[in-house]
């Protein structure tokens, strides 16, 4: 057979490949109306996207609906937000119009009701410092809810959870600085160490996200550092991740009560998967530390390593218990709010510009395991096995539910 000039640039040209494969497939892509509320809890002064990332995501026909003063505690002005495309209200009500609403603390009873059906939350949970019937108000609205602090990211980790540990692991020495100071009624010592004079000793509890961070800013300052955690391997990689030798050790009581007697500062960063923290540092414990230590208990909104905590706050953050400072904050990262929204801005804004291209939230939810890991509400339906059964609430999986569609 002889090939013809115009057959054979039919066949370059693919006109005789099947339809389907000559279509580009085109990513669906949604334009989102997100609402920004401002936080009324106490002492709440993060906000949940800065003006910067608003600019972006209205640049990517986003439509972002922001409650006037929302940034103001993290010194975000109106009209930075107003200049980067966002539309500013005066009342909860216009922001709870939107399809999705980002926050920081979970709603109030007050705030869900002026939610609609199918709307999408992405929140903090804090089960904690939540009523029995928290849930069961979210459920009877029929919403789409996710704890942005259970979303995993691609590399296997929790990014808000990493952000906001990395945050207070550096803020809760930059604290006990303080604390050691005569300014502030300490002992007058310098957290650190100068040459002809012992170092600084610093005991961490827990070697998670918080302690490695508070290790690094104490050992950059130049204080001896002891770290203890139930897990080896957390504790091999806290090693790694320093590149550096310190002092680690098993949570032992005899061994752990030997060092909290010379240390100047202990800092408490255990965090439980489920439930409240594990105290495993005694009243007895405390009381043999040296009269004007520090003990700054990062764990306190999951009740606190230490048995001589008890929750305090931004405007009377200390309290003294055996001659020892204790600082006993449950929301730390508050304490350095422009830092803390910019780390959580950079986690939703991602978020929100994968829905997009998505076409919407059940599009991501199919799409992306790691988002769909934080879902605990799904159109009215609890999908989360610990929280069915820590509250008697019927669950299913999310993940059915998903195949079911």
């Amino acid at each position: 057979m002889v090939m013809t000039k115009e057959v054979l640039f039919s066949l370059t040209k693919g006109a005789y490949a099947p339809q389907e494969e000559m279509l580009e497939v085109a990513r669906k892509k949604g334009k989102l109306y997100i609402g920004i509320p401002k936080e009324i809890a106490y002492q709440e002064n993060r906000v949940a996207l800065v003006p910067d990332a608003v600019a972006l995501l209205v640049n990517n026909g986003h439509r972002i609906v922001i409650q006037s003063g929302a940034g103001k505690a993290a010194n975000f002005e109106d009209n930075e937000y107003s200049e980067a495309g966002a539309e500013i209200v005066h009342s909860p009500n216009d922001v709870f119009k939107a399809d999705t609403i980002f926050k920081i603390a979970p709603p109030t009873a007050d705030e869900i009701e002026l939610m609609k059906p199918k709307q999408t939350l992405f929140s903090a949970l804090q089960l904690t410092v939540q009523p029995q019937d928290f849930l069961k108000k979210l459920i009877a609205k029929k919403l789409n809810c996710v704890a942005f602090g259970w979303i995993i990211d691609e590399a296997g980790s929790l990014p808000v959870i990493r952000a906001m540990g990395e945050i207070a692991g550096g803020a809760s020495i930059s604290i006990a600085a303080e604390l050691l100071s005569n300014v502030n009624n300490g002992m007058g010592s310098i957290l650190g160490g100068i040459s002809g004079i012992s170092p600084t000793e610093v005991v961490i509890i827990g070697a998670g996200n918080v302690g490695e961070f508070a290790a690094r800013a104490a050992l950059g300052l130049g204080a001896t550092v002891k770290v203890f955690d139930n897990s080896t391997s957390r504790l091999r990689r806290l090693q790694n991740q320093l590149g550096t030798r310190v002092f680690t050790s098993i949570i032992v009581p005899k061994v752990l009560e030997k060092h909290l007697r010379s240390a100047d500062v202990a800092i408490g960063a255990l965090r439980a998967t489920r439930g409240r923290t594990p105290c495993v540092v005694t009243d007895e414990m405390v009381s043999e530390m040296k009269n004007g230590a520090v003990i700054i208990d990062v764990s306190i909104d999951q009740g606190g390593v230490f048995e001589t905590s008890k929750v305090t706050n931004h405007s009377a953050p200390t309290f003294r218990k055996h001659g020892v400072i204790h600082y006993c904050v449950p929301n730390i990262n508050s304490r350095v709010a422009r830092t803390a929204s910019y780390a959580l801005s950079n986690i939703f804004t991602q978020i929100i510009l994968n829905m997009g291209d998505e076409g919407g939230f059940d599009g991501i939810v199919r799409k992306d395991a790691g988002l769909r890991n934080g879902v605990y509400i799904y159109n009215g339906i609890l999908t989360n096995q610990y929280l069915g059964e820590l509250f008697s609430i019927p669950f299913k999986d999310i993940n059915l539910l998903m195949a079911a569609i």
